[in-house]
């Protein structure tokens, strides 16, 4: 289909509010993305007709939210390609699964002193801290990738990074401050010489482009609902079945079980062994129908609609006086993602006159602090697109940015 962009706005109703008298401009979707009526409506009909707990009741409700249930897993599966539903677990985030990975594989790995992780400093924090948190338990190593000056992984040290101690690698797929798209290809050819396990963080690129994952070659992968049109409350973890089925259950309670005495239990086997107790019903079936609203445009499509917005940001950004932009320079092998700062002013006070003009961008360190570190900055302003982003929406961000360096001189 043609990818039309004011048609596609139509199905989003927060995209027709103002603020501060000016229309929205929301350029903050690697936060989290907006919701179309497709997403809200089938969440609405299943909380007002089918609701009920799942793999637990033989009644009519219960059967049809598990039937749903069941049919938003299949969903996810094979919009990334995975070989079959049950390596598909549900998770509330992205944080929780990595750290999942953490504390199941970590175990099953039975890490000790001399073992090694390796990790980057583009990680987001919740691909930082479990790996700590998990050395510090084992008294493995942490090690890590440096960033180079265009915003990319280094690799000048890979053979001596990841070597015969290496145990486990985990990564960032697209970074979440520099909108690097990392090419992992000769990481994961490099771990598998050494037989170290490879996790990804795609909390931003499978929102945003065609993520295959067994042509990734990798062990672990986790995504979250909220940055891909879908609710809050809802991620994905994919892992390899071989390697699901050999770990231990991160968190015990309901419905993870095979048996219970008060001798012991057994698990059940994946993906229930890890969703513990009442999982997120209709947050599941919204990132269902989430799913089905981005297979109809075509995330190739919906790539190539970024691809062009960022390279227009990007021209359009580096023509503001006084603008540093972080990352790629140019939009190949780069996201819709885009970090800057403007000379002397405190990105806090940017967010302040770009929201009172309308146009929402983020601010921080993005949960990404030893990336700010390593570009010498203590804190970023982000703007990210999505599928509804207009040019028009770029061009005000620009304006936005005049009207700050008018205001701070």
């Amino acid at each position: 289909m043609t990818f039309d962009v004011a048609r596609i706005r139509a199905d989003f109703p927060i995209l027709q509010r103002e603020i501060n008298g000016h229309p929205l401009v929301y350029l903050d979707s690697a936060n989290t993305s907006q919701k179309p009526r497709q997403v809200l409506e089938a969440m609405r009909l299943h909380n007002e007709r089918h609701n009920g707990n799942v793999s637990r009741s033989v009644h009519t409700l219960g059967t049809e939210a598990t039937t749903a249930y069941e049919e938003a897993r299949a969903k996810v599966a094979a919009f990334i390609n995975a070989g079959t539903p049950d390596e598909i677990v549900f998770t509330k985030n992205s944080t929780e699964a990595l750290n999942l990975v953490a504390h199941s594989a970590g175990q099953y790995l039975a890490l000790k002193p001399g073992d090694e992780i390796v990790i980057s400093e583009m990680e987001h924090h919740s691909n930082i801290v479990p790996w700590q948190l998990l050395c510090e338990r084992t008294g493995a190593t942490l090690r890590w990738f440096g960033i180079t000056d265009d915003g990319r992984l280094d690799e000048s040290s890979l053979a001596e990074l990841i070597n015969e101690r290496t145990r486990l690698v985990s990564l960032v797929h697209m970074s979440n401050t520099l909108g690097t798209i990392n090419d992992l290809s000769r990481i994961v050819a490099r771990s598998r010489e050494v037989g170290a396990l490879v996790t990804l963080d795609c909390s931003q690129s499978v929102p945003h482009l065609p993520v295959d994952v067994r042509g990734l070659g990798v062990d672990f992968i986790a995504f979250t609902g909220h940055k891909m049109l879908g609710p809050t409350g809802i991620g994905v973890l994919w892992g390899r079945f071989e390697l699901l089925a050999k770990m231990p259950p991160f968190l015990g309670g309901g419905s993870m079980i095979e048996t219970v005495t008060m001798a012991g239990t057994t698990y059940a086997a994946p993906p229930a062994r890890f969703e513990a107790g009442t999982p997120p019903i209709a947050e599941a079936i919204g990132l269902g129908a989430a799913v089905d609203y981005l297979n109809e445009l075509g995330m190739a499509e919906v790539h190539q609609h970024e691809q062009d917005i960022t390279a227009y940001a990007l021209k359009a950004l580096a023509d503001v006086p006084g603008v540093r932009i972080f990352g790629p320079a140019t939009p190949e092998g780069r996201g819709g993602t885009v970090s800057f700062a403007v000379d002397g002013v405190h990105p806090h006070d940017v967010g302040q006159v770009l929201d009172a003009l309308g146009v929402e961008v983020r601010v921080g360190h993005h949960c990404a602090k030893p990336t700010c570190v390593r570009f010498g900055v203590p804190a970023m302003t982000r703007a990210s697109f999505y599928l509804y982003t207009t040019t028009d929406e770029i061009d005000a961000l620009a304006r936005g940015l005049d009207q700050v360096r008018k205001v701070f001189g």
